[in-house]
């Protein structure tokens, strides 16, 4: 087995030596916090942060926080002064031992191989002594430490960028959009003062029923929540469809589908538009429809609208008695278009503030594809600058 790692910094040859992590690290054990006053030293757990105490396991060397029992394989910086609970160790290097270096190794690590339950994961402290590790000089050390400490920053700045977006979003759509029976939003653009109408989806809309007997396509869609419909081997690691989708309902780009499965993100069933992809096909379960031409609906703020919950209260009206089979709303597709629609009378206004909300869904896309990219950087790196 080989003493370098693949990639490594200008000026660096010599050989990573083997340690045992005991060598490299202290490992203190987490004590019950319940008998301490309130203060500003934070108490960590292994969720993170929990509260603020008087005293501190650690008042002046940072450490690695790393479960004994739970989620074992979450490593997290501590920066002193702390205080860890008895379910967390603190592990604080040695000298010569770079913390940054040191930390990457712990997230190197599959702490799950060393799992000593047979219920509840659960870490001992022998057993984290005893990881062998290769360690390079201390200069080596800090480079690296470095690079990946500045990589962390990054993808902290996209995760708090991504979650400022959608917490802006989601304010947004319940200020744009009438709530609780209203006929006006609290937030609109200038010069629109009309009340807004309701409106049939029957009359907005037409159902699609096009089934892909000529196998136009044989990309199976699924609908997700978080990124609406997209290729089932991309979003689940397999396929779900049958081999066979002559039977499926083919599905075009700027269609719109509604998956009546129920599910914590989506209660009542999810409608999305087909954006990814020029076409793709859809299990018969699904209510599939598209604009009529002259249903007076904009696209983009239909795609809005069902991200509000302002829709919720139809499905509930029309969801039969015992409508959960195995997490499948029993709606019949006659129903489904009878629901009725809060919409602006001026297509402008509709206009206007589907764009806002699919400009908001571009920026997001964007972080999380930057997030992703970084992410996947990361998980390679660690893996080619290490031994």
């Amino acid at each position: 087995m080989s003493n370098t790692p693949k990639i490594r910094f200008d000026g660096f040859t010599d050989d990573w030596e083997q340690r045992e992590l005991g060598e490299v690290i202290t490992v203190g054990n987490g004590m019950d916090y319940k008998h301490l006053s309130e203060g500003d030293i934070p108490v960590y757990g292994t969720g993170g942060y929990m509260l603020s105490v008087d005293k501190a396991l650690s008042y002046d060397k940072d450490a690695i926080g790393i479960g004994r029992k739970g989620t074992i394989d979450k490593p997290y910086i501590l920066k002193a002064p702390f205080w860890t609970v008895d379910t967390l160790f603190y592990c604080i290097p040695k000298e010569d031992y770079s913390l940054d270096f040191v930390y990457c190794i712990f997230q190197n690590v599959n702490w799950k191989e060393k799992d000593e339950s047979t219920g509840v994961p659960s870490l001992s402290k022998v057993n984290i002594n005893s990881t062998d590790v290769k360690v390079p000089t201390l200069a080596e050390q800090e480079k690296i430490g470095a690079y990946f400490s500045h990589l962390d920053r990054l993808i902290t700045l996209h995760q708090r960028k991504c979650a400022t977006l959608q917490k802006f979003k989601k304010s947004m759509l319940q200020k744009m959009f009438p709530q609780n029976g209203e006929s006006v939003p609290e937030i609109r653009f200038a010069g629109f003062t009309d009340a807004w109408e309701q409106r049939k989806l029957s009359d907005m809309v037409e159902r699609v029923t096009r089934k892909n007997e000529n196998l136009e396509s044989e990309l199976p869609l699924t609908i997700s929540a978080q990124y609406g419909l997209i290729d089932q081997n991309e979003f689940f690691d397999k396929r779900i469809a049958s081999r066979d989708v002559s039977g499926y309902y083919l599905l075009k780009k700027g269609e719109f589908a509604y998956n009546k499965s129920t599910s914590s993100d989506a209660p009542w069933g999810a409608v999305k538009r087909l954006d990814k992809y020029e076409m793709g096909v859809l299990s018969t379960l699904y209510i599939v429809f598209s604009l009529k031409d002259d249903g007076n609906i904009d696209s983009d703020f239909l795609v809005s609208y069902y991200d509000t919950d302002c829709w919720h209260k139809g499905i509930q009206a029309i969801a039969a008695e015992g409508a959960r089979n195995h997490g499948l709303l029993n709606i019949a597709p006659a129903d489904y278009f009878e629901t009725v629609l809060t919409v602006p009378l001026d297509t402008k206004e509709q206009h206007q503030i589907g764009s806002l909300f699919a400009s908001l869904d571009r920026l997001i896309t964007l972080h999380q594809r930057k997030l992703e990219t970084l992410q996947k950087m990361k998980k390679a790196l660690l893996q080619k600058m290490f031994v």
